[in-house]
């Protein structure tokens, strides 16, 4: 069982700029792999981007210019910064984690709103 507290969601003005953070805790010692995932209602959900325990980084290419992934491993927490926000980054985000035996692991989400 893994928990998540995801913050730092909310509305933001088009240009803006957000972090969102999770902290995972619970069976969180065979971490692979955390990441953003968003989803807007009636459309294809798709990941933001992700870290590997490594630090290597992989960004959707809608985003891979105006975000920043980062984590930090001795707490299990981690950071999306997504800067110069649109319209359309408007989405409910979610934490995952994905452990070395490939179970994904969701958190409850976090609402992300950019006016504009």
């Amino acid at each position: 069982q893994v928990d998540f507290v995801e913050s730092g969601g909310g509305l933001v003005q088009a240009g803006g700029s957000l972090r969102l953070s999770c902290a995972a805790s619970g069976a969180t010692f065979s971490t692979k792999t955390m990441g953003w995932y968003r989803q807007v209602p009636g459309k294809q959900g798709e990941y933001v981007a992700t870290i590997t325990d490594g630090g290597r980084t992989n960004y959707t290419d809608s985003v891979k210019d105006r975000a920043t992934i980062s984590r930090d491993s001795a707490t299990n927490t981690v950071y999306l910064v997504l800067n110069s926000l649109r319209p359309e980054d408007t989405a409910v985000y979610y934490c995952t984690l994905l452990n070395i035996l490939s179970r994904t692991y969701w958190g409850q989400g976090t609402q992300v709103t950019v006016s504009s």
